[in-house]
């Protein structure tokens, strides 16, 4: 996996999900959440189609600004904002752009979020075909997420990062169906990556708990759980294998 696979990265895509994703899982009823999404490329707009058809409050921001917007808000009835606005009120923020980006970010990215509120990273480091070399990861050997994490100066969960964008609209299943996907899951705050991983069961996946930020270079690109289509027990084995060397195509 030497490059980014389509659906992997945040690149916009050029696909129409479907223009009323069918609800799958359990959302019990009153658990309607407010999110903000900031980045509307592959990751963030299925994300976006899937949250808004299970019930969520959904603010959804990008870099060109919410007039770019117009034909995913109808679609979907997702509000669009600009990024500072994306968090106000929200229980749960997913930030899904691409990593050189993430410096940019406004000041403020968080304020009026709601209490105990929950950040979502799904990047990846692509020095060679998009982000140049970053060297906090390369020369002090500092996780993805970890140096996302001091950008934005807010504790993240990673999820979703090595996941086909459109399986999420296409490939959702009930809770105990053997064929289930399921993502890794990495945090340091257990009950933060908890509300993740209840957020994902609901999205119709299953979840393996892959450890703290500073473990969660398991999950990142080329390593054997990135893109893998597989079920809890071939998750957690990929996750096991691992290695912590950063392998050569994604060095800069």
């Amino acid at each position: 996996m030497g490059r980014p696979r389509p659906g992997l990265s945040e690149r916009t895509s050029t696909e129409a999900g479907p223009r009323h994703p069918a609800r799958t899982t359990g959302r019990t009823e009153g658990s309607t959440m407010k999110i903000g999404i900031i980045g509307a490329g592959n990751i963030g707009g299925n994300l976006t189609r899937r949250l808004t058809a299970l019930g969520h409050d959904v603010s959804v921001a990008n870099s060109r600004g919410p007039e770019s917007l117009g034909a995913l808000a109808e679609e979907t009835g997702a509000t669009p904002v600009v990024a500072a606005e994306a968090a106000r009120g929200a229980e749960v923020v997913v930030v899904t752009v691409p990593l050189k980006n993430v410096p940019d970010l406004p000041s403020g990215l968080f304020d009026g979020a709601a209490d105990g509120f929950v950040v979502i990273d799904t990047g990846n480091y692509y020095p060679r075909e998009r982000d140049g070399r970053i060297a906090a990861i390369e020369d002090e050997g500092l996780t993805e997420s970890r140096w996302t994490e001091r950008q934005i100066g807010h504790p993240v969960v990673k999820a979703f990062n090595g996941t086909y964008a459109q399986d999420i609209l296409e490939r959702p299943l009930p809770a105990g169906d053997p064929a289930r996907l399921a993502l890794p899951v990495a945090g340091d705050d257990a009950a933060a990556k908890e509300r993740v991983r209840r957020l994902i069961d609901e999205l119709g996946f299953d979840t393996v708990d892959a450890g703290g930020i500073d473990e969660s270079w398991r999950q990142q690109p080329d390593t054997p759980v990135y893109g893998l289509r597989e079920g809890v027990d071939a998750v957690t084995k990929a996750l096991a294998e691992a290695s912590p060397e950063r392998p050569a195509g994604f060095r800069g």
